[in-house]
C-alpha cells in the first residue's frame, strides 16, 4: 500500500465524525477497603458509556468524563458495587476516595481465592486491548502470541509454543474447566474458532512456567480464564468483512446469563495465498452460560458450547517462486480434486459453588466434551520446475533459462477422530490462620475412536514408477483403525503461607495415576515471592513436571499405538524480577525472568503444518533455557503499549538414533546425531504493541502490532526426523489498525440518532501484513527429474484490509 493510498485511507476513515475538543471533568481518587488498605484492579466505569478505568496497585484511579451530570460505578469480586453521582461544572478536577465494603452475599468471596490468585507465576493479560489487536484469527489466543515466552509463526493459528515446548503442552482452562480442543485441522486453520469468546471474558491470566500444583500435568504453560458476571444488561455486535459475532449479558435478581454467537468466514484473506483456488472456509462457536444463586451460599453455573469448523478447498492452480537471487526457480502446478476438513465441538459444564463460610469455597465441576474431526483429501498436482533469468532491466524476472522436468504428486486421505471426554473434579480452598490451603481430586475418562486411510506418492519422472510387476510404491502410506479408553485420577494439595510482611512461599505437590502407562507420577512445585519495595518484586520457582500419554503422542507416524509409552518428565527452575517506576512521563512496568528446563523422559516430535506428529516408540532428552523481558505502561494517556524481547534455545538428543551415511570414501558410516534442535527452537521473539491518538483526537486512535520470530528447524519427510537440518525463514509481520468511538465519553459531537440507543459505536479499519512479507508456515517437498529434493515454501497470508464496526446497546 502506497503513502498515498494509505493517507487516503485514514481521510476516509476519519470523515465519520466531527474532530474537535472540549473541557471534561476529571475525577481521580483512591478506592479502599473498610480497613483502609488500597483495593487494586477496581474497575471504575461511566454509567451508560464506554470509558472505564481500573486502579492501580495503590487504589488509585483517573478517569474523565465530557458530561457534568454523569454517575461512576465501582466494581470488584467480593465487594459491593459502589455508584456514586457527580454533577459538576467542564474543565475542573474532582478527588474522590471511595471506600468499598465487603458483599457478605457474594459467592466468591472468600479471601483464600484473593490470596491464590495474588500468589501465582502469572501475568494479567490485558483483555481491554483485545478488541483493538489487529489480528487475522479473530481468537483471543492472539493477544498471547504478544507475550514474553510465547513464540509465533503463525497468523492463522490459535495454537501457539511456549519456551520451546509443543502444541500440546499447554493448559486452557475457562472458569476453572480445563478445555479440549481439536487435533487434526491441518492448513494453518485448526481450530478456526477457538473455545474462548472474548466478549465474555472479566479477566485472563498467563503464566509460561512455574505454575502452581492446583493445574493439571502439563509441561509448559497455563491460561487462566474468567468469564464475566454481569451487573447490568448489555448487548454487543460485531460486524466486519471476516464475520460476525453477537453476545446478549443479562443480569437478574438471582442469577445471570451469557449468550453468545461467532461466526467467521476468513476466505478474502486466503485468496492472497499462492494457491489459485476456491476456498470456503466457516467457523461457527454458540456458548450459553447460565448462574443461578440459590442463597447467599450456594449457586450452580452451567456452561454450554457448540463450536465447528469446516475448511473446503478445491485448488486450481500455483505458481511459487523460491531459490536465490542468482539462481530463481519457479513451480507451476496444476490441480484436479479437493479438500475437505471439519470438526465439530459440544459438551458443557456444570459447576456447583458451596460457601459454608467466608473462609471455605468448594467446587463441585462436571465436565463432557465431544470432539469429532474429519479429514478428506484426494488431490492430483501436476508440476513444473523452471530456472528462470536473473534479468531485473524490465523490473522484473527474465525468460525461462532452463526447465529443470516434469512431475505429479497424489495426496489421499480419508481420516476420522471422535474423541470423548469426561471428568468430575473437587476443589477447595481453606483459608486458617496465616494459611491458605487449596486442595482437591479429579477423575477423568478419554475415549477415543480413531480411522486413518491415507497415502501419497511423488513422481518426478511423470509417471508411476512401480516397485515390481504386481504393486506401485506409496509414500506415507497409513492404514489403521483404533480404539482405546484411557481412565486418570489426580489429587492436589497446596499451602500459601507469608513468612514476613515481605515474603510470600507457596509449597505443592500433585499426585496422578492413568491406567494407560501404569505410573503414579508425583510433581512438587515451589514458589517464593519477595518484596524488597512497594513497587519492586523478586520470583523464584521449582518444580518437577509430568504429562502423562495421551492417545496423541503415543499414536505412531504409521497410525500404530505404542501401548508401552511413559510420562514425559522435566525439571523446572526460574527466576524473575519485576519493578515499577516512572520514565518516558507515565507509569512504566519492567518484568524479567530467566528459566531453565530439563527433560529427561521426552517424546520426540515433528511439526507438519501446525500438528504435531510424535515418534511414539523413541524417547529423548533435552535442554531449555532462556530469558523474557517486558515493558509496559501508558505510553499514550489511557492506552496501554507494551514490548517485549524473548531468547531461548531448546534442544534434544534421541536416545538410540542414528542413521547411514555414505562417507569421502565412498563407505557406509553410521552417524550418532547427539544433541540437535528441537522443533520449536526459535531462538528470537520480538513483540510489540503501540496504541496512540489521531490527529490530537481523544476518539481516534492508533493500534500497531510488531510480531518477529526467528527462523525454526525442519526437515524433509523423506528423511529421519532426528536430521532436521532445514529452517523455516524468520517471521515477520507488521499489523496496522484505526479506530475511532463515535460515543466515546471525550467526544464533542455525538450523532443523536446512535446516541439514543446505544452506549458504544465503535469503527475500526485495518490492514494485515502491512508490508507484505512473504512468511513461510511450511514446505511442499517435490523431485525433479534427478531426484533431487526441493522445499517449495508454503506462504501465509498477503496484504488484506478488513473493516469492522461494533455496536454496545444499553441496558438496565
Amino acid at each position: 500500500m502506497t503513502k498515498k493510498a494509505l493517507f487516503l485511507l485514514l481521510l476516509l476513515f476519519s470523515s465519520f465524525a466531527v474532530i474537535a475538543q472540549q473541557s471534561v471533568v476529571k475525577i481521580t481518587g483512591v478506592v479502599k477497603d473498610e480497613k483502609n488498605q488500597p483495593l487494586p484492579k477496581v474497575t471504575v466505569s461511566l454509567v451508560g458509556l464506554a470509558a472505564t478505568a481500573v486502579t492501580d496497585e495503590q487504589g488509585k484511579y483517573s478517569i474523565q468524563s465530557r458530561l457534568s451530570n454523569f454517575s461512576l460505578r465501582f466494581k470488584l469480586v467480593g465487594f459491593r458495587i459502589e455508584t456514586i453521582k457527580f454533577s459538576e461544572s467542564k474543565g475542573v478536577e474532582v478527588q474522590k476516595d471511595v471506600v468499598l465494603k465487603p458483599d457478605v452475599k457474594e459467592l466468591k468471596t472468600v479471601k483464600v481465592t484473593n490470596k491464590q490468585t495474588q500468589l501465582n507465576n502469572a501475568q494479567s493479560v490485558g483483555i481491554i486491548d483485545v478488541p483493538s489487536l489487529p489480528t487475522v484469527s479473530m481468537n483471543f489466543e492472539a493477544v498471547l502470541k504478544t507475550l514474553p515466552g510465547v513464540s509465533t509463526n503463525n497468523e492463522l493459528s490459535s495454537q501457539y509454543s511456549v519456551r520451546g515446548g509443543s502444541f500440546d503442552e499447554n493448559l486452557i482452562y475457562v472458569n476453572d474447566i480445563e478445555i479440549n480442543r481439536p487435533i487434526l485441522i491441518r492448513n494453518g486453520q485448526q481450530e478456526g474458532l477457538s473455545f474462548i469468546n472474548p466478549d465474555f471474558v472479566s479477566s485472563a491470566r498467563f503464566s509460561a512456567g512455574g505454575f502452581n500444583a492446583r493445574y493439571n500435568d502439563k509441561l509448559s504453560s497455563v491460561l487462566d480464564v474468567k468469564y464475566n458476571q454481569p451487573d447490568s444488561s448489555e448487548y454487543i455486535l460485531t460486524a466486519g468483512l471476516m464475520g460476525i459475532s453477537a453476545t446478549a449479558k443479562k443480569s437478574f435478581k438471582n442469577s445471570h446469563l451469557l449468550l453468545g454467537f461467532r461466526r467467521k468466514d476468513n476466505r478474502n484473506i486466503l485468496s492472497t495465498q499462492d494457491t489459485r483456488g476456491s476456498y470456503r472456509p466457516s467457523f461457527n462457536d454458540f456458548q450459553a452460560l447460565y448462574q443461578h444463586n440459590f442463597n447467599a451460599k450456594f449457586s450452580i453455573n452451567t456452561l454450554l458450547n457448540f463450536n465447528s469448523g469446516s475448511f473446503r478447498l478445491v485448488p486450481e492452480s500455483r505458481e511459487t517462486q523460491f531459490g536465490t537471487i542468482n539462481n530463481p526457480i519457479r513451480l507451476k502446478v496444476d490441480y484436479e480434486g479437493q479438500e475437505i476438513d471439519d470438526y465439530y465441538t459440544y459438551g458443557g459444564a456444570v459447576t456447583g459453588l458451596f460457601n459454608p463460610n467466608k473462609n471455605v469455597s468448594i467446587k463441585w465441576i462436571n465436565s463432557y466434551f465431544e470432539i469429532v474431526e474429519r479429514e478428506k483429501f484426494d488431490i492430483d498436482g501436476n508440476y513444473v520446475f523452471e530456472e528462470i533469468d536473473n534479468n531485473y532491466s524490465d523490473g522484473g524476472f527474465g525468460p525461462v533459462r532452463k526447465n529443470r522436468g516434469l512431475g505429479s504428486y497424489y495426496s489421499y486421505a480419508r481420516n476420522s477422530l471422535n474423541s470423548t471426554i469426561a471428568s468430575t473434579e473437587l476443589k477447595v480452598e481453606h483459608q486458617t490462620g496465616k494459611h491458605s490451603f487449596t486442595y482437591g481430586a479429579r477423575f477423568e475418562q478419554a475415549k477415543y475412536v480413531d480411522q486413518m486411510n491415507e497415502y501419497s506418492y511423488i513422481d518426478s519422472a511423470g509417471y508411476i514408477l512401480p516397485s515390481n510387476t504386481n504393486s506401485f510404491t506409496f509414500e506415507n502410506a497409513i492404514l489403521s483403525n483404533n480404539q482405546l479408553k484411557i481412565n486418570s485420577i489426580s489429587a492436589y494439595l497446596q499451602d500459601s503461607y507469608a513468612i514476613s510482611g515481605k515474603t510470600d512461599v507457596q509449597l505443592g505437590a500433585r499426585v496422578s495415576y492413568n491406567n494407560l502407562s501404569g505410573e503414579v507420577l508425583v510433581s512438587p512445585r515451589l514458589l517464593m515471592l519477595y518484596r524488597p519495595e512497594e513497587y519492586k518484586l523478586w520470583r523464584f520457582t521449582a518444580g518437577i513436571y509430568r504429562q502423562a500419554p495421551s492417545y496423541r503422542s503415543i499414536r505412531g507416524l504409521d497410525g500404530s499405538l505404542f501401548l508401552n509409552q511413559k510420562s514425559q518428565r522435566s525439571y523446572n527452575v526460574s527466576a524473575g524480577y519485576d519493578v515499577a517506576f516512572t520514565g518516558l512521563g507515565t507509569r512504566l512496568k519492567f518484568t524479567s525472568e530467566v528459566y531453565y528446563k530439563y527433560a529427561d523422559q521426552m517424546i520426540p516430535y515433528t511439526i507438519d503444518n501446525v500438528r504435531v506428529k510424535y515418534l511414539a516408540n523413541q524417547v529423548a532428552k533435552g535442554h531449555t533455557y532462556g530469558a523474557d523481558f517486558s515493558l509496559g505502561g501508558e505510553l499514550v494517556k489511557d492506552l496501554m503499549s507494551f514490548f517485549r524481547l524473548s531468547f531461548l534455545s531448546a534442544n534434544q538428543d534421541v536416545i538410540g538414533d542414528s542413521y547411514v551415511k555414505r562417507n569421502a570414501n565412498g563407505q557406509n558410516e553410521t552417524i550418532y546425531p547427539g544433541y540437535l534442535k528441537r522443533p520449536t527452537d526459535q531462538r528470537v521473539n520480538f513483540s510489540m504493541f503501540f496504541q496512540d491518538r489521531l490527529f490530537n483526537s481523544p476518539t481516534y486512535k492508533v493500534h500497531l502490532n510488531l510480531l518477529y520470530g526467528s527462523r525454526l528447524p525442519i526437515g524433509s519427510p523423506q528423511i529421519a526426523a532426528y536430521t532436521d537440518d532445514f529452517s523455516i525463514p524468520a517471521y515477520r509481520r507488521v499489523d496496522i489498525g484505526f479506530s475511532n468511538d463515535f460515543l466515546d465519553a471525550q467526544a464533542i459531537k455525538k450523532p443523536q440518532f446512535l446516541s439514543k440507543y446505544f452506549s458504544s459505536v465503535i469503527a475500526y479499519a485495518e490492514v494485515f501484513n502491512l508490508l507484505n512479507i512473504n512468511n513461510t508456515v511450511s514446505y511442499l517437498w517435490l523431485k525433479d527429474v534427478n531426484n533431487v529434493n526441493y522445499a517449495i515454501p508454503n506462504y501465509l497470508t498477503g496484504r488484506q484490509l478488513n473493516f469492522k464496526l461494533v455496536f454496545k446497546l444499553k441496558g438496565n
